[in-house]
């Protein structure tokens, strides 16, 4: 079975002599976290579809909960930093990049973004040591990707909130003890922090997934929940606001799908070492080398890119269409690379015993999922031409 550390390979162009100390060491403390408690335990965890949910508070622990977040007891370093977390991260398994990122970029990031001071130092400091945790309720099983079509509504009843309603394909659903759930209102579209124990609130575990089993993946359900007035996210102005809590995290899985990338790719390029066929030794073929060197050329490409919009970031000047370029290539380039790797693998790359098509599974989630690959493809051409071709 292939090493869980990365093949000198994988970093073909150095990109880590770019890195500073502090990012090197970020990265460092991630990846020995997978590699000590994660990796061991991922392949049962996906099989029996289960997160390792115990292993959450390790999380917090390492400070690998809100990375790029500043104030309230949170790490507040840079979007690098955060980026090579969530590559780290999803190095081992996409399941446990969505966990981190729906905690810091979608739950934690909203609350930093758009709550009030009083429920920022409620809940961030304890969302980073993951004694809280938190999920993001955008979608709904009919709008898909338009979320402008919700039809959750909380009504204004003087002394509280009445929400109404669902939200479908909840990353973090069953385990989090706070939803950020996006509503209508007489004002728009607005967020608001529900306790998971609320009357009339309920989380179903959608079953029988074959992709991100390592995360909880939830239907939640609002009758008549009671909020208080407090409830609200004063600062969310409509749907744009939780657009820019997606923007975040298609930057984390820009990152995070560069890690699945180069766990197959070292996975392979171990395998081929040791194989011999037709009487050469595998690695020796020109069809393995040629493919090799193709997946090489797009994982540096992806990781160029994933490096240079974290740049762009930390500068203030991203646009959230370059990050809906890194989402969609990079995401791409890596379920395009766990296939090519599946296929090298042969009769080996189908088992448990190998990690390359577990990456393969949840990479096609991956695709889909925080705007699926076309989606990606119009935000980017809209901002070509000027013209919004949605729904067209």
């Amino acid at each position: 079975m292939a090493s869980p550390h990365c093949s000198p390979y994988a970093d073909y162009l150095n990109l880590n002599s770019l890195l500073s100390e502090e990012q090197k060491m970020v990265q460092k403390t991630a990846r020995d976290f997978v590699v000590k408690e994660l990796e061991p335990v991922i392949a049962e965890c996906y099989l029996n579809d289960e997160c390792p949910a115990h292993l959450y508070p390790k999380f917090g622990e390492l400070g690998l909960l809100g990375v790029n977040l500043t104030g309230y007891d949170l790490p507040g370093m840079d979007n690098i930093c955060y980026g090579l977390v969530m590559k780290e991260l999803e190095r081992c398994d996409s399941g446990l990049r969505s966990f981190a990122s729906v905690q810091t970029s979608l739950a934690m990031h909203a609350i930093h973004a758009f709550g009030s001071e009083e429920q920022k130092q409620q809940y961030l400091p304890k969302m980073g040591t993951a004694e809280i945790i938190g999920c993001f309720g955008l979608t709904e099983s009919s709008p898909g990707s338009d979320p402008a079509a919700m039809k959750t509504r909380a009504e204004d009843k003087g002394d509280h909130w009445l929400l109404n309603g669902s939200k479908m394909w909840i990353s973090n659903g069953n385990v989090a003890h706070i939803a950020v759930v996006w509503a209508r209102t007489d004002q728009g579209i607005r967020g608001f922090i529900v306790p998971t124990d609320a009357e009339g609130f309920e989380a179903r575990k959608m079953e029988q997934k074959l992709s991100l089993r390592t995360s909880v993946t939830s239907e939640l359900y609002f009758d008549n929940v009671k909020l208080q007035k407090s409830a609200i996210l004063p600062k969310s102005e409509g749907l744009k606001s939780a657009l820019m809590c997606l923007t975040e995290a298609r930057y984390g899985i820009a990152w995070g799908a560069v890690g699945a990338a180069e766990a197959c790719f070292d996975e392979t390029v171990n395998f081929v070492q040791d194989r011999v066929s037709f009487g050469k030794e595998l690695r020796g073929h020109q069809l393995i080398q040629r493919k090799l060197a193709l997946m090489l050329t797009e994982i540096t490409t992806a990781q160029l890119l994933a490096l240079r919009i974290g740049q762009l970031k930390d500068a203030g000047e991203v646009h959230h269409a370059q990050v809906s370029m890194g989402k969609m290539n990079n995401v791409r380039m890596a379920l395009n690379v766990a296939r090519t790797c599946r296929d090298m693998l042969g009769a080996f790359g189908i088992t448990a015993e190998y990690k390359t098509m577990r990456h393969m599974c949840n990479l096609e989630s991956v695709y889909t999922y925080e705007g699926t690959h076309d989606i990606h493809l119009l935000i980017i051409g809209s901002q070509i031409t000027g013209v919004p071709a949605y729904g067209v």
